[in-house]
């Protein structure tokens, strides 16, 4: 069927978006009641293996199935009624929160999950403000209403007050906690009451529609809940916020949608506002070669993509890597021979991969939306344009400071080969930067965002490679690259002076007042605490 749709028909049918928020306030059930919706699944299993239960569609890793936490970012493709979704589930855990930035520039939306006992949390404010930045469209989605929580009106008010942003409710909720029944439709001014047909949410929720003013609508709220409800809407209606999707689009405002994603309780009504609303692939900013600023438009300019993430070992039979490619613009065919922009030579994509769960299907063709795997064998690095034409780059990615370090060794010498392989594509995968000493040879650092990636590092080491080993941490708490003459620069003395893997100089610092100094002792010098 979709062989013979146009080039605009396919893209207008695209919505690719990421899930963001805190650790636990359930955006990776979100992700799989998506799944069940869509017919993908029969079952919903919920997040946390570790107690005998399903993990998460989403979560292929081993280490992530026995801890219920999303480490790696996923991407998933698959229909939902009239659209075809491509969900990118980002890790909720700030010690991954590089990861998450480079997934979320390859969304074209995103929907930011809340606690509704929690309100807004900390890595929730700093993933929405990566949204800010990228002009990224935010729709919020306040989950857990069947547990006890905040005053709704209360969370609209944080949302504002927060994140800087207008908030409109798209619906409101009937009941809280024990007694959430369902929610209210603002704009078709009907109640939706919901029924649970399985345990866990494991099935889809039964619907009943009514309007509001119908005597069955009052009977199942009762009096008093009827009447708060009606309270609450007008207040709603003359001190909220108007909705334009111009205004949404723009970032300006943030539609709110009340559920619980276990029960499945206005899930489905929030999942088709999200197809209504969300916008399919836009136009991207790419730099030419001679540094001016082009647009490139999703229908006009032949294929082109970038490589915003790799993943050693999803399959392990291969051991091999993919490469994630976002694609930005014109229709991508198996075996294209493309322009691989940064090694300045032409690649053949063959054997193009689609992903549910960690379990590949080979594409035939694919569009700007779309994400793609191919196998890597070391020819891509995260940032990498590739496309028909040349001549461009997309914006690069950027590295934050890693905060930090370690030296790392195999505990049985023996398995040094198996250990450096690991390292190569485990490094390469970007969440642990490998340095080297500016001066001494053979002296290398990991370095890190956060503590969180040394163990999942380790952990894969062994469980992938087979290699047990032993992590020393360094005394060094921020680092900063070096912009300026490296002949000049003079170094703090317990500083310690690196390259990192792209061979730039970056200094790591046993402290923040160190790092102070050192930018004092050099005026002549930048001090630089991202990389874009």
């Amino acid at each position: 069927m979709e062989e013979k749709l146009s080039l605009e028909e396919a893209i207008a049918k695209r919505r690719t978006f990421a899930i963001i928020s805190h650790p636990d306030a359930g955006k990776t059930t979100l992700t799989e009641k998506l799944l069940l919706y869509s017919g993908m699944i029969l079952t919903a299993g919920i997040v946390k293996g570790r107690k005998g239960r399903k993990a998460a569609t989403s979560d292929w890793m081993a280490m992530e199935q026995e801890r219920g936490i999303s480490i790696t970012s996923s991407a998933m493709q698959f229909p939902y009624k009239d659209a075809i979704i491509n969900v990118l589930d980002t890790p909720g855990h700030e010690d991954f929160s590089e990861d998450t930035y480079r997934t979320l520039t390859a969304a074209d939306c995103a929907i930011m999950v809340i606690d509704a006992s929690k309100g807004v949390e900390k890595q929730t404010r700093k993933l929405f403000e990566i949204c800010r930045l990228r002009k990224i469209p935010v729709l919020t989605f306040i989950n857990k209403m069947d547990m006890p929580g905040r005053d709704p009106l209360d969370l609209m008010t944080e949302v504002e007050e927060v994140l800087q942003i207008h908030s409109y409710a798209m619906n409101w909720p009937l009941g809280s906690g024990k007694e959430f029944q369902g929610v209210f439709d603002r704009e078709h001014r009907e109640c939706l009451f919901f029924t649970k047909t399985s345990h866990g949410g494991a099935q889809k929720a039964d619907i009943t529609r009514l309007p509001l003013d119908s005597e069955e609508a009052k009977a199942k709220l009762g009096v008093e809940h009827y009447q708060t409800l009606l309270q609450e809407l007008e207040l709603l209606a003359i001190a909220g916020n108007s909705f334009t999707q111009a205004d949404f689009l723009a970032g300006e405002v943030t539609p709110v949608f009340f559920a619980s994603a276990l029960t499945n309780f206005g899930v489905e009504p929030f999942f088709d506002a999200f197809i209504r609303l969300a916008p399919c692939s836009q136009a991207r900013l790419a730099n030419k070669l001679d540094g001016t600023e082009i647009e490139i438009d999703p229908i006009k300019v032949p294929f082109s993509g970038y490589v915003f993430k790799l993943q050693a070992n999803m399959d392990r039979r291969h051991r091999d890597s993919m490469a994630f490619i976002r694609i930005c613009s014109g229709r991508f065919e198996r075996d294209l021979v493309v322009k691989h922009h940064r090694l300045g030579r032409e690649v053949r994509l063959s054997r193009p991969h689609g992903m549910v769960a960690g379990e590949r299907t080979t594409l035939d063709d694919a569009y700007p939306g779309d994400i793609i795997g191919v196998i890597n064998p070391s020819l891509f690095a995260i940032g990498d344009t590739i496309s028909v034409t040349g001549g461009f780059n997309f914006k690069p990615l950027p590295q934050f400071q890693p905060e930090i370090f370690a030296r790392l060794q195999p505990k049985d010498v023996g398995k040094r080969k198996s250990f450096d392989k690991g390292l190569l594509q485990l490094t390469d995968e970007g969440a642990i930067q490998l340095l080297k000493s500016y001066s001494q040879e053979g002296d290398l650092i990991f370095a890190a965002v956060g503590q969180l990636q040394f163990e999942v590092m380790q952990y894969r080491l062994k469980d992938e490679y087979g290699v047990e080993t032993i992590l020393s941490t360094l005394p060094y708490q921020c680092s900063a690259w070096i912009i300026g003459d490296m002949n000049q620069f003079s170094k703090p003395a317990n500083a310690f002076l690196a390259r990192d893997k792209q061979g730039r100089p970056i200094v790591l610092f046993t402290s923040q007042w160190e790092k102070q100094y050192c930018a004092k002792q050099n005026p002549h010098h930048q001090l630089v605490d991202v990389l874009v």
